[in-house]
């Protein structure tokens, strides 16, 4: 949703899109500002990545299994 309010705000404004999606204009910005700034991302988000990737290291290094 934050990428199809990205491409209409222009045209519309965000506070009239969010009147017509099922989205608070708080969640749209919020979510705009943790792309700008990662660190706002909450400690699991950021852990997930990290662990995330560390998964696919030793899945590697294991040959696929």
């Amino acid at each position: 949703m934050v990428s199809f309010i990205d491409e209409h705000r222009s045209q519309y404004g965000v506070e009239p899109i969010c009147q017509q999606l099922p989205i608070a204009p708080s969640v749209y910005y919020e979510a705009k500002a943790r792309q700008a700034a990662p660190a706002r991302l909450p400690t699991r988000v950021r852990r997930d990545a990290t662990l995330s990737e560390h998964i696919r290291q030793v899945h590697r290094a294991s040959f696929g299994v």
